[in-house]
């Protein structure tokens, strides 16, 4: 698979079903996410790789209300990084939260193109995360990727709009809202 079908490939889809979780898919991933690139190849990004029962257990009382279909995945990586771990420019500009999304999406990809679904979330609890993880408290988690093999029965923990969801890709904006020409909100 070429990057163009990885990415347009790429859902995030809520029906799992099971996938081994190995030393060689975890090395698999860690290795895309590690050749993002980053201000001054600092690589602010920092990977929890959670697939044990007992660990995914708990990580699940970590999630907001309505990810209750995440409990299928079979892996659920922890993505975190400190501000100054990376870039702090003069001006004010911050470039941790950058460089790991683009670590994130490099991770995902990689997940697309060996079969597997990489659904990222905004919706749960850094602190217990945290705690959970024994990620230290000057670390921001970024997101929680949801990790496991797509499948084609629409999972009972889905609301009727996240099922929808899974029979269509919902709809994108067409590119003339977000790219413009030369100047900030010209079209061509």
């Amino acid at each position: 698979m070429d990057v163009k079908t990885a990415i347009q490939t790429r859902r995030a889809y809520r029906s799992f079903d099971p996938v081994a979780i190995t030393a060689e898919l975890i090395n698999e991933l860690s290795n895309a996410a590690g050749l993002a690139a980053s201000c001054f190849n600092k690589q602010p990004w920092r990977l929890v790789f959670v697939y044990e029962p007992g660990m995914l257990n708990k990580m699940h009382s970590a999630l907001s209300k309505g990810n209750e279909w995440a409990y299928d995945a079979s892996m659920i990586v922890a993505v975190a990084a400190k501000r100054e771990d990376d870039c702090v420019l003069k001006d004010g500009r911050e470039y941790f939260l950058f460089d790991t999304g683009m670590a994130a999406a490099h991770l995902i990809l990689r997940a697309t193109e060996l079969g597997l679904v990489a659904h990222p979330v905004a919706g749960f609890d850094p602190e217990k995360v945290k705690e959970i993880l024994a990620i230290p408290a000057e670390m921001t988690v970024i997101t929680l990727i949801n990790v496991g093999k797509h499948s084609e029965k629409i999972g009972p923990k889905l609301s009727p709009d996240q099922a929808k969801g899974e029979k269509e890709r919902p709809p994108r904006k067409p590119p003339e809202e977000f790219a413009f020409h030369n100047r900030y909100g010209r079209n061509g």
